[in-house]
């Protein structure tokens, strides 16, 4: 089993910190990072000795990128480019920079138990100033995502295909209300996934405690589970802003767990997705 964390840690240094004491547990092999920024420079050395561990360093800081966390694992980034109808194998054409970082996932060296994981960040927009408008929108940003994600889709069966998407997408899911959400619009970007054959996969309820009062934008029988908090620390989360996805058939194999329990919240203003992924011989 490999263990995959997904994480939006803020631009902070102390999560760098915290993945490192994960992986020393054997709490996770890989991580897929949200608003990264960079490690704490007393972990630099011990990064780059690790191997890659950092990959993606050049990037800006609110992006998503990889960090492999032990050798339990093999990560083969695919370096982006401008879309384009040919691409070599090491590349994968992005059209919006800074949403996704994604690699060839080996568990164990393995060629056959092989993934690609995709780290998704679904960044704020404004709108254009003819508006004369205020507002804000994250399903452009989460559309140009599952437009390059379908760059690995070669078939028609999804159980072809070994794919793990997770990340912060800035949008509810099953919402409602038009407080803080585009319900019509941010319902297209499930609809899209589904389309690709990619599951949805949560976490959702009973995987993650449940908010203490009522989430914004969505019916009270809502089953998402609060990965974010505004102000004030995770005992005040209610809202579900990180989601997973998996392909059709392999996603038998993977499981999710929001971390959200406050004594488990870690070190930014969003929790910690845990995500299992077995290997063919695991049940």
């Amino acid at each position: 089993m490999i263990k995959v964390v997904c994480w939006n840690i803020g631009r902070r240094l102390e999560p760098w910190r915290e993945l490192v004491q994960m992986a020393r547990d054997g709490d996770a092999d890989l991580a897929l990072l949200q608003e990264a920024g960079s490690p704490p420079g007393e972990l630099v050395d011990q990064i780059d000795h690790m191997d890659g561990v950092f990959w993606n360093r050049q990037l800006y800081d609110r992006w998503p990128l990889f960090v492999k966390l032990t050798d339990r694992v093999t990560v083969e980034p695919y370096r982006q480019v401008p879309p384009t109808g040919e691409l070599g194998e090491d590349l994968i054409g992005v059209s919006g920079i800074g949403t996704i970082a994604a690699a060839r996932v080996l568990p164990h060296g393995n060629e056959e138990e092989s993934f690609v994981a995709v780290s998704m960040y679904a960044s704020w927009l404004t709108v254009h100033p003819s508006t004369n408008s205020s507002w804000i929108y994250s399903d452009a940003s989460a559309h140009r995502i599952i437009s390059d994600l379908s760059t690995f889709i070669g078939h028609t069966d999804p159980a072809k295909h070994r794919i793990l998407a997770a990340g912060d997408l800035n949008m509810f899911y099953g919402s409602t209300g038009w407080r803080l959400s585009l319900p019509d619009r941010e319902r297209t970007v499930w609809d899209r996934m589904q389309a690709l054959g990619l599951e949805f996969l949560g976490p959702q309820l009973p995987h993650g405690r449940e908010a203490e009062s009522d989430p914004d934008d969505v019916p009270p029988d809502t089953k998402n589970v609060p990965t974010y908090y505004h102000r004030g620390g995770p005992e005040t989360a209610v809202n579900q802003l990180d989601y997973v996805f998996a392909s059709r058939g392999f996603h038998e194999k993977v499981s999710v767990r929001a971390m959200n329990e406050i004594d488990q919240w870690g070190s930014s203003d969003h929790c910690r997705l845990l995500i299992e992924v077995k290997g063919n011989g695991e049940s």
